[in-house]
């Protein structure tokens, strides 16, 4: 039986899908796939550790196949690949382009196919009430406590490469589905204190991106909780100002 401790990590891939139900529609979210991510060797899962550097490949295989996700330990040298072949078929890109407003037509901010994602407000699935839905301002809700993202080392985004083009990204957007620190204006009497502050990107000073709070080694906190647009300018399926709209954070002007 699989047990968590500290520091230690594995994946699964779950691929969301949408679906109704009744004459008024009630929308559900059930997962299309899922699968762990396993050793290639030892059809284990594979465990990385905190302060580990990892490589992620999203990439098409034979034709057929759904998208390929390989992930490789570069300091354990152990490999593995999940490869999105569901019950009704391959799981496949929609979009060419990393491009801003090449998303599906859900939730509601205005990104890209290809992002980065942390999703906040949840208790800890180890904590008890686990994974139960919270708000700022509730001392159960570490996600909008600065004190607990100081408390471990951030996850860094050290290098990204899209498609074969060997030159880094021509900027780094940001979006927030709850509206930056609009979320905690509305449930806070201000910004900042326990919990009640917003978690942010940051840059690092070895160049990478972070999330979370601001870090002993932060260069920059572009604007923290503000960096977020807070409130909905841009269009998406819904029509006109139904989402959120990315801010450039780099290059700065």
């Amino acid at each position: 039986m699989l047990q968590h401790v500290p520091n230690a990590y594995t994946v699964c891939t779950p691929v969301w899908s949408i679906r109704t139900t009744g004459q008024k529609p009630v929308y559900h979210e059930p997962a299309a796939f899922n699968a762990m991510l396993t050793t290639g060797s030892k059809h284990a899962p594979l465990v990385m550790h905190a302060g580990e550097t990892i490589d992620l490949h999203f990439h098409l295989g034979q034709p057929g196949d759904g998208w390929h996700v390989d992930v490789k330990d570069e300091d354990t040298g152990e490999n593995g690949t999940v490869v999105l072949n569901s019950a009704a078929g391959p799981i496949l890109p929609i979009f060419d382009t990393n491009e801003l407003g090449n998303s599906l037509n859900w939730g509601i901010v205005n990104d890209t196919p290809n992002s980065f994602v942390w999703e906040i407000g949840h208790t800890s699935p180890y904590s008890s009430p686990a994974s139960q839905f919270c708000l700022p301002g509730d001392p159960i809700c570490d996600s909008y406590n600065e004190s607990s993202w100081l408390g471990f080392s951030p996850l860094r985004i050290l290098s990204v490469m899209l498609g074969n083009d060997p030159a880094p990204p021509s900027e780094w957007d940001v979006v927030s589905d709850f509206g930056g620190n609009a979320e905690i204006d509305q449930y806070c009497s201000s910004v900042g204190g326990p919990f009640c502050t917003y978690p942010w990107f940051t840059l690092g000073t070895d160049g990478s991106l972070r999330y979370g709070a601001h870090y002993p080694d932060t260069d920059k906190d572009f604007g923290r909780g503000d960096q977020f647009q807070q409130s909905t300018d841009c269009g998406g399926y819904f029509g006109v100002d139904t989402t959120y709209c990315a801010t450039k954070i780099l290059p700065t002007s």
